[in-house]
């Protein structure tokens, strides 16, 4: 068995609501899914596919590669089935690996048990394979086995990204409540922006929707910023064809002439650290920082554009009360100084959100953490056309 030739079910995970998105890049990356559903992708594919996967998605958050299936009623079953499995062919002598899960079973309180009969049956495995003991632990530093069990069903993949893609790896400094890079490059997909138009990011923070418009725009990929993933740890890893893919990042980088991408915040230590994240981003000279009240922001004229505000939503920062005046504040400035834009408002605060007084053309759904959000979509005329205010409904 050779994992990185051989084809099997590959099912790419992401945060909930993030699916459209997700299956929008690896249709674009040239892969035909077989099934989208509400947290990932599945298709069929070898590691080697894998590999491309983990250095270019933007909305993943792991990579799995099915290895094993079958029915197990408790723990011991799982024991038993993976005893069998010949992980000589998957983890190279020298190899440290973790095992991660996601258990629903009736006879389990405590995944970390299934976690323990998996690891257990790998070392006994490869000890009698081997008449060594492999290194294991928690840190998702080397190869990593996944199972995932529902009831009866059980299914093992090895987990070719180790740990999360979500998480870009250019945000050095994350600010306060910070979007995950994840779901900003996803929110981003979802508005009608051209990659080439002004993107206007008042209430910026810590810089991760400008920076990762600018990677969008420039087709900078994630994998940029990352040395390490979990498939560099399989047996036949060849690191070759790491390298070959690697090399494209840089590649396919592109210019976009006149791009305006703004990004301002009334807080001077925000924009310096968004600044330090753009530099490691490698974007810092697409974005134009500014320290100001959003209602300063400089809005590009005569342009359509994008304006995109993430401010805060009472769940975890900010007083409510202050807040919907901001909220209205927004409203009042898109109506203003923002005519001929696309306006977008991403909040966990509905009801703050009919304080902007504006009538949402779409509301898209959207987690971050666990609270439950949405990202409203205003087309903003110019002129005569301009809209009256109005209520959500």
């Amino acid at each position: 068995m050779n994992v990185f030739t051989d084809k099997s079910t590959i099912i790419i995970t992401c945060p909930k609501r993030l699916a459209p998105w997700l299956e929008q890049e690896v249709v674009e990356l040239g892969y035909r899914p077989d099934e989208t559903f509400i947290t990932g992708v599945k298709f069929t594919g070898t590691v080697t596919d894998c590999i491309r996967l983990n250095l270019n998605l933007r909305c993943a958050s792991q990579v799995l590669y099915k290895i094993k299936q079958f029915t197990a009623v408790n723990a011991d079953d799982i024991y038993k089935n993976l005893l069998s499995y010949p992980w000589e062919n998957i983890l190279p002598d020298d190899g440290y690996f973790s095992i991660t899960s996601n258990v629903n079973n009736p006879t389990i309180n405590n995944s970390m048990f299934a976690n323990l009969r998996v690891k257990d049956a790998v070392v006994d495995r490869l000890r009698e394979k081997r008449g060594v003991r492999p290194s294991t632990g928690a840190e998702l530093s080397g190869a990593v086995i996944n199972l995932f069990w529902k009831n009866e069903n059980a299914e093992v993949f090895i987990d070719t990204s180790g740990d999360s893609l979500g998480r870009h790896g250019y945000r050095k400094i994350p600010g306060q409540a910070p979007m995950l890079e994840a779901l900003a490059s996803a929110t981003i997909y979802a508005t009608a922006w051209d990659r080439r138009s002004p993107f206007v990011n008042p209430m910026c923070g810590s810089g991760t929707l400008a920076i990762e418009a600018a990677m969008i725009a420039t087709n900078r990929r994630p994998g940029l910023f990352r040395t390490n993933y979990a498939f560099m740890h399989l047996q036949g890893y060849d690191e070759s064809v790491y390298v070959k893919e690697d090399a494209l990042l840089e590649e396919q980088i592109i210019e976009v002439p006149g791009l305006r991408i703004i990004a301002t915040d009334y807080s001077a230590r925000a924009i310096e650290n968004s600044k330090k994240n753009a530099i490691a981003a490698g974007v810092a000279d697409l974005i134009d920082f500014a320290v100001c009240d959003f209602a300063a922001t400089e809005v590009p004229q005569n342009v359509p554009g994008i304006f995109f505000v993430n401010p805060e939503y009472g769940e975890r920062l900010g007083d409510l009360k202050e807040l919907e005046e901001t909220y209205a504040r927004i409203g009042d400035f898109m109506k203003q100084k923002c005519g001929g834009y696309h306006g977008y408002v991403f909040t966990g605060n509905l009801e703050l959100a009919k304080k902007i007084g504006l009538k949402a053309r779409r509301r898209l759904e959207f987690y971050t953490s666990k609270i439950d959000c949405r990202l409203f979509e205003y087309e903003l005329y110019s002129g005569s056309r301009q809209t009256n205010k109005k209520e959500i409904n």
